[in-house]
């Protein structure tokens, strides 16, 4: 995979509208992408084509319902509360900022990761 930096400004700038802290929110490159953090715990990563969004087990079944959205898997077993955006709703703003709404409500309710 590589990495998409105009996917990554917009994941960025869709959170930042929604993190009342902006030094809250962090990112690394992870995993052949970009890794969107809040207080240290992932979010959401970036990638060419697609995009993950932690939105958290009890909010799984309103993401899965919106467009172009999948469960997430990993070696072939299953990751609840993480799913994958893909096109053409990957471009969908609307359908974009839900999740990272949905993201943001699940990862804000974590305890600050230590340093």
């Amino acid at each position: 995979m590589t990495r998409d930096p105009a996917l990554e400004a917009r994941m960025a700038q869709d959170f930042a509208d929604l993190v009342a802290a902006a030094g809250d929110l962090d990112g690394k490159p992870m995993f052949g992408g970009w890794c969107f953090l809040l207080r240290g715990h992932m979010l959401a990563a970036a990638r060419t084509g697609r995009a993950m969004f932690r939105v958290g087990v009890a909010a799984q079944d309103d993401a899965l319902a919106l467009p172009d959205t999948g469960s997430m898997s990993l070696a072939g077993r299953p990751k609840p509360g993480y799913v994958w955006l893909s096109e053409p709703a990957l471009s969908d703003g609307s359908v974009r900022r839900r999740l990272a709404l949905m993201a943001c409500a699940h990862v804000s309710d974590l305890p600050p990761k230590d340093a």
